[in-house]
């Protein structure tokens, strides 16, 4: 298992699981909010990271092997470095078994997301 600090995307409240962030639509961000969306959105900037956050997030199973995903067009230090660069920002975890590392989008991660970027109830 890693021991790679995790970004709270998400806070549990009474059960259910809730943004880090409000709707971009239904106030500004505090500087807090806008460090952590900001990390999250910087770590998706870049094309490779987003094909490999895409190909954890599809895969049969809801996690990926590396040796799964690695078929980016970069050599494997530089799929590493920015499969790492995904889990510093929160994006995803990790757990070795053996020779290989398998990685996994939390749901609770996707549900922020997904939460960050819808219309706001005021706003519609």
């Amino acid at each position: 298992m890693s021991n790679a600090k995790v970004l709270p995307l998400v806070e549990p409240e009474s059960g259910a699981m809730a943004p880090c962030c409000p709707p971009l639509t239904e106030r500004p961000f505090t500087a807090d909010e806008a460090e952590t969306a900001a990390r999250m959105f910087k770590a998706l900037g870049d094309p490779v990271r987003l094909r490999l956050f895409s190909a954890v997030a599809s895969h049969e199973g809801g996690e990926a092997c590396v040796c799964d995903i690695s078929d980016v067009g970069v050599s494997q230090p530089t799929v590493s470095h920015h499969l790492k660069r995904l889990k510093e920002a929160g994006l995803l975890t990790s757990e070795r078994r053996g020779t290989w590392v398998y990685y996994r989008v939390e749901p609770s991660v996707l549900a922020a997301m997904g939460k960050l970027l819808t219309i706001a109830p005021a706003a519609v």
